[in-house]
């Protein structure tokens, strides 16, 4: 084997990994797009059947003493089947359009990437070396993402079905025995699925909120920023300079996740209790730096690659054609900078 089919094989075998990644996020595009449009057929049909029991409901209560109490007592039983099935179906056609939202733009990623490692030589930096670097950290930093996601799922909300099920089986023990706990023990079921829902969109917003793709980025992390200092008791301020606008979908995407990295490394190392972050918008480009006055760290670990987070991002942010700086010493916080080119849209 000559040496430069040494130096090939491995970005071979990447991009072979890669291109069967991108038929594997084609497929299951596919798949929720199917189920996308057939979500919203029956959400549709479930909005006509929940208006037109709640118009006959209406008609039956105006009706007053005329009606039979087994008529009036089917009636609220099917008003309130109807809005139930209506708000999990509708819960469900959140979730799809999420997925698909989150699939589209992870081939669109992968499709980048065949690119990319199809002309290696085109930036000046892709030599095959450098590619598969920034491959291997983008597939690290995608497992080492749905290892957190599985633990949160795990811990959240699987860990609250399991206890759903033991709630409603010791209420269903009590109904002949004791009405009064199990009405409660109903009660405390009720509370504990509504904290898990909201834990829940809670969730599905850091996956991918849905206002990032209709009222854009400034907005996203103004209320990113609210929920997160609502979780952590950090104290978070936002400020925005220049002209909001909105700006190419990836880049919003991008600009968003480096904050989600950046607040998450502050609240899980930093023991601050101030993060700022400001971000700047001119009509060529768009800059946010975040800044905490916590302890700080070494920025050798960056060059060391044992900040995976912060190497992440600052490959995504020269590969776009922007720049990034680092300015963390031990005792004196941290403070992240990068500048992204973008347009007007």
């Amino acid at each position: 084997m000559t040496v430069l089919e040494e130096q090939n094989t491995p970005l071979e075998s990447a991009r072979k990994g890669i291109q069967s990644e991108f038929e594997e996020a084609s497929r299951a595009l596919r798949e929720v797009t199917l189920m996308l449009e057939q979500s919203q057929v029956e959400v549709a049909k479930l909005a006509q059947r929940n208006t037109a029991i709640t118009a006959h409901l209406q008609q039956i209560q105006s009706q007053g003493a005329n009606v039979a109490l087994d008529e009036m007592k089917m009636s609220y039983d099917s008003a309130l089947d109807a809005q139930q099935r209506l708000f999990v179906m509708r819960g469900q056609l959140e979730k799809l359009q999420s997925d698909q939202a989150h699939l589209q733009r992870y081939r669109t990623s992968l499709e980048k990437v065949i690119t990319l490692l199809d002309q290696p030589g085109e930036t000046g930096k892709g030599t095959p070396r450098s590619a598969q670097a920034s491959i291997e950290s983008i597939i690290k930093a995608q497992e080492a993402e749905r290892q957190r996601l599985s633990r949160q799922m795990h811990d959240g909300p699987a860990q609250a079905l399991s206890n759903f099920i033991l709630q409603t089986e010791i209420a269903m023990r009590l109904m002949d025995v004791d009405v009064a706990q199990a009405r409660e023990e109903l009660n405390n079921l009720k509370a504990s699925a509504m904290g898990t829902f909201q834990k829940v969109r809670n969730f599905i917003f850091e996956l991918r909120p849905m206002m990032l793709d209709d009222l854009g980025l400034v907005p996203t992390i103004q209320r990113y920023a609210d929920t997160f200092k609502e979780q952590t008791s950090l104290e978070i301020a936002v400020t925005i300079s220049g002209q909001e606008r909105r700006l190419e979908s990836y880049i919003e995407v991008m600009i968003f996740r480096a904050l989600q990295e950046l607040l998450g490394n502050a609240s899980r190392h930093s023991q601050a209790s101030l993060i700022k972050v400001m971000v700047e918008m001119t009509d060529v480009s768009v800059k946010m730096t975040v800044s905490d006055n916590g302890k700080g760290f070494n920025p050798e670990i960056l060059a060391q690659g044992h900040s995976l987070g912060l190497n992440l991002i600052r490959d995504r942010v020269e590969m776009l054609g922007g720049s990034f700086e680092l300015h963390a010493s031990i005792g004196n916080g941290t403070r992240v900078t990068f500048t992204l080119p973008a347009k007007q849209i």
